[in-house]
């Protein structure tokens, strides 16, 4: 039997250091941990929103409530300042974290102080055709084929492939259930035959228990870490150059479906969509990739005419 001094303490997270170290945070925390649980909102936002009301009361030493609006601003501006992309992750998880919290301790003229944050307007990488294929058969491990392809095939988040088990994979009916995903929703998808026969080679050789995808440990699945170096190795593989990540999957399912007709209001809900705007955005992916496109201009004259139009 080893000594209680061999014994290594776990590392506390940033939450658990505020809680411990600043006068007031864990009234906070758990006040914010009642609402997003409430309001049937996702560990990640809990977590994200957290860790960011943490790293700030840690800084400062105080609850948020008591910091003041120059502090606040002088200290957004340095995440804003050092961060590649200002309106993402650690900006934006901050300011969020902050109009939640003052949202719910009732300081409705803190919330109009706090700096607006703006989307980027970027439209989501899509994968041709021949790069889907391509992808999708680069991975040397069975498993890692499979995966790649069931995501693509089914539109699904990162999280809920993490999570997907065996016996959501409903192959009498050919359809996948997707349990309590974002906005802590269930929805079903359909299960591509192909894909149901890659994974009827795959459960013959790797047998996995309980989850679909098996991680190291017994019992648990495959890591979205896992997950990303599995892409990371296939798209390295194929040589490709366009900025693709797990999520890419997930667009290209859904313009690649609006390109074969099917309707929009469809894809909302085979994605899980909330708002029919988020999933507006494929039209305009999907017209930009159209080969018919043309100007109106060139309607207007017949081509021996419009040859001499600029003489």
């Amino acid at each position: 039997m080893r000594s209680k001094s061999t014994i290594k303490e776990k590392p506390k997270t940033i939450v658990e250091q505020a809680c411990l170290q600043v006068y007031g945070f864990r009234e906070i925390f758990e006040e914010l941990d009642d609402r997003i649980r409430l309001a049937c909102q996702s560990e990640s936002t809990l977590k994200n929103y957290s860790r960011k009301l943490a790293q700030l009361s840690l800084h400062f030493g105080r609850p948020p409530q008591d910091i003041s609006e120059k502090e606040l601003n002088q200290y957004l501006a340095a995440k804003a300042r050092y961060s590649k992309t200002p309106s993402l992750s650690d900006f934006k998880f901050s300011v969020y974290g902050l109009r939640y919290c003052f949202k719910f301790l009732g300081l409705n003229d803190r919330l109009i102080q706090l700096p607006s944050i703006k989307r980027d307007g970027k439209l989501p990488v899509v994968l041709n055709y021949d790069e889907c294929k391509a992808l999708f058969k680069a991975p040397s491990l069975l498993k890692h084929r499979v995966l790649l392809s069931l995501i693509y095939s089914a539109g699904l988040r990162v999280r809920e492939a993490n999570r997907l088990k065996i016996s959501d994979i409903d192959a009498g009916r050919m359809m996948i259930h997707i349990r309590q995903s974002k906005y802590k929703k269930d929805r079903y998808v359909p299960l591509s035959p192909m894909v149901l026969k890659g994974l009827q080679k795959y459960f013959s050789v790797d047998k996995p228990v309980d989850y679909l995808f098996n991680g190291n440990e017994p019992g648990s699945p495959l890591s979205i870490g896992g997950m990303r170096w599995a892409l990371g190795e296939a798209k390295r593989r194929c040589g490709f150059q366009k900025k693709i990540t797990l999520h890419t999957l997930r667009h290209s399912y859904a313009a690649h479906l609006l390109q074969h007709g099917l309707d929009i209001v469809t894809i909302k809900e085979l994605l899980g969509h909330v708002r029919i705007e988020t999933t507006l955005v494929y039209l305009q992916v999907v017209n930009l990739n159209r080969c018919n496109l043309f100007s109106p201009f060139d309607k207007l004259y017949s081509q021996p005419s419009f040859s001499h139009y600029y003489n």
